[in-house]
This record gives structure tokens, sequence and C-alpha cells, in this order.
């Protein structure tokens, strides 16, 4: 079944809506501070039962990363339309153990829910039963595997997230030929899902591709260098590759730039999550034809909201609306009651990417 590039897109019309709502500050800080703590002065909003105001802390993998800057615009955005604290921190550099005491850290305070993007789901999960035994609400965000929260949140069905890019790099690469696949880590449930997806996505549709199967997934280790870096070595031990897709959204840039120093651009493709300022030229000069993605800061106020929403003791289940378009008709994964997924992927070409500016 061939798909026409972009025409998959779930939710394309609300893009600029998406977007245009959120404005705010960026984050900053070290390893452990906190990056944009936000309070509305004119208070009101939920209130905890002995009438103090709620307090939320988000901990993200790194708080200097573009996408967790962007995240931090919407969490501020929420604080200051609620009138609840709500702050983001996590470690400078991507590391699971420097997260871990980052959130040990943050629950010997005086806090009534946390929000977590976990580097290592797995590794996370004995603090954060810790926070629940403290009764702390807990949330998380490309988290799917997590045991010990009370819910996870996506953008979307993380499968299907990765059949879309799959049909994007199938168009470019003629239905045919062999590519792989690259992952921030081997332990980040999110992106190994949809890495699977792509891959299952290949193996329904598209019959005359097929994986590298001496090396199907790739790991960046969440850095541009390291993607740009191992993307040189497969195309250069591997010359039958025609094809990567990316999760981490430093893959999709770090791979299109080994692609081009190698002069292979007429050839070898790459499609996966981006940022539209990291890779505007990239998609400008023909070194990418699409990135994909979803707002990092609708997902930091659906994560606040969908915090507030627990707290307050309100219904959560198919139809949850977390005041967002994208969020706004919430799905519970039939295998995982703890599994909430909105339709907020979308895809942005030369064409469209000057309308976004993150």
């Amino acid at each position: 079944m061939k798909r026409k590039i972009f025409t998959t897109v779930i939710a394309a019309a609300l893009a600029v809506t998406m977007l245009a709502g959120c404005q705010g500050g960026s984050a900053g800080g070290s390893a452990g501070g906190t990056s944009g703590s936000a309070n509305a002065s004119s208070g009101g909003g939920a209130k905890t039962t002995d009438g103090d105001a709620y307090k939320i802390c988000v901990v993200v993998k790194g708080n200097t990363n573009g996408w967790f800057i962007r995240m931090n615009e919407g969490i501020e955005k929420w604080a200051d339309e609620t009138g609840i604290e709500a702050w983001m921190t996590g470690p400078t550099d991507t590391d699971s153990a420097q997260q871990i005491q980052i959130i040990q850290d943050v629950i010997n305070q005086d806090i009534d829910a946390l929000c977590v993007v976990p580097v290592d789901p797995a590794a996370c999960e004995p603090i954060l039963q810790e926070a629940k035994n403290k009764g702390i609400t807990v949330i998380c965000h490309e988290g799917s595997t997590v045991q010990n929260c009370d819910y996870d949140i996506e953008a979307f069905n993380n499968a299907g997230y990765g059949a879309f890019i799959m049909d994007n790099l199938a168009e470019l690469m003629g239905e045919q030929g062999t590519y792989t696949t690259m992952v921030g880590f081997l332990t980040t449930a999110s992106h190994n899902e949809w890495a699977d997806g792509a891959v299952a996505q290949q193996e329904a549709e598209y019959p005359d591709m097929n994986l590298l199967e001496e090396l199907p997934r790739v790991e960046s280790e969440n850095n541009t260098e390291t993607a740009y870096e191992k993307a040189k070595e497969v195309l250069k031990k591997y010359p039958e590759v025609t094809g990567f897709t990316g999760s981490s959204s430093d893959d999709t840039p770090g791979i299109a730039r080994a692609i081009n120093e190698l002069g292979l651009s007429d050839r070898v493709h790459v499609v996966g999550t981006g940022m539209p300022n990291e890779c505007r030229e990239l998609l400008k000069n023909g070194s990418l034809t699409c990135i994909t993605l979803w707002d990092p800061a609708d997902a930091g106020y659906a994560m606040c909201e969908l915090a507030r929403q627990v707290l307050d003791g309100e219904e959560i289940g198919n139809g949850t609306d977390l005041g967002l378009p994208a969020y706004e008709d919430m799905l519970v994964d039939e295998d995982n009651p703890r599994l909430l997924m909105g339709n907020g992927f979308i895809s942005i070409t030369a064409e469209n990417v000057d309308e976004y500016n993150f």
C-alpha cells in the first residue's frame, strides 16, 4: 500500500492551534535546580484539602535540551492559567543516575504531584514507588512501561507514530532498499516503541524493504554528535543502507549531517523526530525532506493538567479533556489502563517549517 508523503498526518488541522498558544519563557539551570518555576500571583486554581495550593514538579531527561526548553513553555503557560505552582527540573545532560537523584531530592520536598519524562523507565521504578508511598501523585510521559505511576500520557499511539515515520521514509526510498533504526537509548521505552512501530509497518506494507540484520538498532545517547558519528560508521560499513528512522530529536539532524558529508544525499534518506529550529536549514537545503514530532510544550501542559485532575479526584478515562486540541479526547489503551493517548503528531517540511518557532 503506497502512501503519499505527508498525507497521513493525524490532526494536521490542529498544528497551528496547538502551537500558537504555547508561548512563554525558556528553561535553564544546572542539574538538580529548578528551571522556570511559575506561579500566578492572582492565586486561585485547585486546592489541597488543607487549603494549601498544589505544588507540581516536572523532572525531564535534560533541562538544557531544546526539546525540554520548549516543554517548559507549556508548563509555565499552564501554571499562569491555573495559578498553581509548577516548575521543571532535570539533569544538565541526559543521564539516568542523575535524573533519579534529582527525583529523590524532589520527593523529599513538599510536593503534591511528580511528573517525569524518564531516561530509563525501569531504573526509575523504585524511586517512583517511593514517591507513591509518600502519597505523591505520579504522572509519566514517554514512559508507557512504567508500573509505579498513576498514569502515563502520550501524545499519540506509539506504534502509530512509528508507522507514520515509516510511511514517509518508504515514500522517499521508493518502497525498496535496506534501512536501520536509531534511538536515543536502548532503555528508552518510547523511542524503541516508535522504532518497533516503524519496523512493523515496513513488514506489513513494504515487502521490498528490509531492516539491516547486522545492526537493526543504533544508539545515539540523545546526542547529535554521536548520532552523526554512528550514522557515518553505519554508512561506511554497510553501503547497502539507504534509509534511517530517528527517534530522538537529536538523531535526525545528526544522521542528515552524516549523509551530506559523505555525499549520499541523492540516495540515502532519513525521517524521524526533529525540532524545527534545529532542522530548519537542513529542510530548506534539501538534506531533510520532513521531520516528525509533537509539540513538547503541549505535552508539558497536559502532564500538569492531568496531575491536577487526579489530585482533584476527577474521573480519568476515555474522553478525558486536558484542555488542548490534541489532548481533548484522550483514549485509554486497552491493554494498559494507566496509558492515556492523544492524537498530536505532525509533519514539518521546508514549506511549513517557518510556521514553527521552537
